[in-house]
This record gives structure tokens, C-alpha cells and sequence, in this order.
């Protein structure tokens, strides 16, 4: 058990099919490590996740847990997520590698919209800042990875335009963004578009 990780999970099986998104991944984590959107604190920990959506279904591939400052990953860094429960705070996997502590976060996503593929979970202090309440922005009493914050993102795309802005911010989470789009290039696309507004120096 991850100490970052706050849900219970069960694998299904060790270990996952080459899976066609990983070049996807890979290409888009080369280019948030080159920001130092992702990767690892001053403590040694690994920060930041990314998902892709398998297909059609409800199931999804995530990064796992302690992956961000990995240069390149295999299958074996991912997992894929085949079932969760909000309410017991747990999920079900295939692959050899812990599930992402935000998991249940980027699920919430997927089951919020349909048309949503891919999904970064990064982190960026000034940007945080300057879009803290600006944009769609969870509760600052709200921890990550934890069922309370699906359901905030659940709410959020009920009550906000977290859905055509494609980013929010969690206020209780210092430091933490995570946007979508139909692929990671558009998630990217959306974090790279903040930050230039947030600061047009860059």
C-alpha cells in the first residue's frame, strides 16, 4: 500500500497488454517533464499523472503511483483501471504498478463527460495562484485522491464551466491542475494556453 494512496484497491491481474496509448503518454510526459510539470519534489516524491480513456468503455490507462519523474515508461508504470466505487473509496486494476493516488480523481472525469479521452494532473505553483477561483476550483477543505473530491469534480461539471474551460484547480491541493481534452496533446495544449495568459511573459 502507497502511503499517497488513499483507496483501497484490488488487482484483477499483475500485469497488462502493450496498450497503443503509451506512445501518447510517453510523448506528452516528455514535454510536461521539460516544463517541470511533472516529476519529483525536493523530498524525493514523484508528482503528477496522466490517463487516457481504453476506447469507448469506462475503463482507463493511468500512470502509477510514483512514476512522475520517470523519463520513460513502460506498461509496467501503468495500470488500468476496469471498475471503482466512489462511496467505498475503492477500485479494481490490471498492470504491476500501484494505481496514481489520484486515480478516483481522473475516473470521476471520464464519468463525468464521455467525450473527455485524456486527462493531466500536474503541478504549477504560479499557475495555481493566478487561477485559484478564476477558473472552475474545488473546495480548499477538499484533500486529493479522496471520494469527496469525485464527487466535487462531479459537481464541478454540474455547476461550473469546468467542461468548455478544461481545467480546474484544487484549492486544497496546493499547487495542483489538472485539465483534459479529447487527447493529451489537447490537455497540454490547455495547461501550455493558461500559463500564457496567467503570464505573457512566457
Amino acid at each position: 500500500m502507497s502511503h499517497y494512496v488513499k483507496f483501497t484497491y484490488q488487482c484483477a491481474r499483475p500485469d497488462i497488454a502493450p496498450f497503443e496509448a503509451i506512445a501518447e503518454l510517453n510523448a506528452c510526459r516528455r514535454k510536461l517533464l521539460e516544463q517541470r510539470l511533472i516529476g519529483v519534489d525536493s523530498n524525493g516524491v514523484g508528482f503528477g499523472n496522466l490517463s487516457v480513456r481504453d476506447g469507448v468503455s469506462g475503463n482507463f490507462y493511468i500512470t502509477g503511483s510514483a512514476t512522475g519523474g520517470l523519463p520513460e515508461l513502460t506498461p509496467t508504470d501503468c495500470v488500468r483501471v476496469v471498475a471503482y466505487d466512489f462511496a467505498r473509496n475503492w477500485l479494481r486494476y490490471e498492470g504491476a504498478a500501484i494505481p496514481s493516488s489520484e486515480s478516483l480523481t481522473q475516473a470521476a472525469i471520464y464519468e463525468s463527460d464521455p467525450t473527455i479521452s485524456a486527462a493531466i494532473h500536474c503541478h504549477d505553483s504560479v499557475l495555481w495562484r493566478t487561477r485559484l477561483d478564476r477558473v472552475p476550483t474545488s473546495s480548499k477543505a477538499i484533500a486529493y485522491g479522496t471520494p469527496e473530491m469525485a464527487y466535487e469534480i462531479m459537481r464541478l461539471f454540474t455547476v461550473s464551466d469546468v467542461r468548455s474551460r478544461e481545467i480546474f484547480v484544487m484549492a486544497g491541493h496546493e499547487g495542483g491542475i489538472v485539465t483534459f481534452g479529447k487527447n493529451l496533446e489537447d490537455a497540454f495544449d490547455v495547461v501550455m494556453r493558461e500559463r500564457r495568459e496567467s503570464s505573457p511573459c512566457i
